[in-house]
């Protein structure tokens, strides 16, 4: 399993199309076993082709702050589950979702450049 989280300097980026990379976590048993980071493309993230390349990478899961509908729908058409309203410290995340304390807040971004 891979986990995803749009990042800027090592906390995640409140918007996933614009984030600086992608803090990609390698997970087994459980726990977090190898951390990468992929850059992001330019242009917003549901036209910019990341979800095909991480799908191929094997992430199957996105930790994002903020993402327009348009990005989750794109990301979950490649099968990759979208959990938003995320914060804080990348890897400190990650540990937290894979113990179940994280969940998706169900809100989607709705500022003009989102969609």
């Amino acid at each position: 399993m891979k986990i995803a989280v749009p990042t800027r300097e090592g906390v995640v980026d409140d918007h996933f199309g614009h984030c600086a990379y992608y803090t990609i976590y390698t997970v087994a048993e459980g726990r977090t076993e190898a951390e990468s980071r992929l850059a992001s493309p330019e242009g917003c993230g549901c036209k910019s082709g990341i979800a095909s390349v991480l799908q191929q990478m094997g992430v199957s899961v996105m930790l994002a702050g903020n993402m327009g509908q348009g990005a989750k729908n794109v990301l979950e058409a490649h099968r990759i589950e979208v959990v938003r309203g995320c914060s804080g410290d990348v890897r400190a995340l990650a540990e937290a979702y894979l113990e179940g304390r994280i969940r998706d807040n169900g809100e989607a971004c709705s500022h003009h450049d989102c969609h």
